[in-house]
């Protein structure tokens, strides 16, 4: 019974850091367009042409693409 007297507050400020990381991602714009940001992930860190042109090719394919409903 004890341990509830640590275990109860310890998971209460848990949540409050896991709903203050989440706001905090949230105003980053971590969420805004997650497509974008995995393709981010795949560029290459020095911004190389081929990267770069493989990027700007799937964008150009994304547009052409009619929208899709779910």
């Amino acid at each position: 019974m004890e341990s509830l007297y640590i275990l109860v507050p310890l998971s209460v400020l848990l949540i409050l850091a896991m709903i203050g990381l989440f706001a905090w991602a949230l105003q980053r714009g971590q969420f805004d367009d997650l497509g974008l940001e995995g393709d981010r992930v795949l560029q290459a860190d020095d911004d190389s042409k081929p990267a770069k042109a493989a990027l700007d090719t799937d964008q150009a394919l994304r547009s052409q693409r009619p929208e899709q409903s779910h």
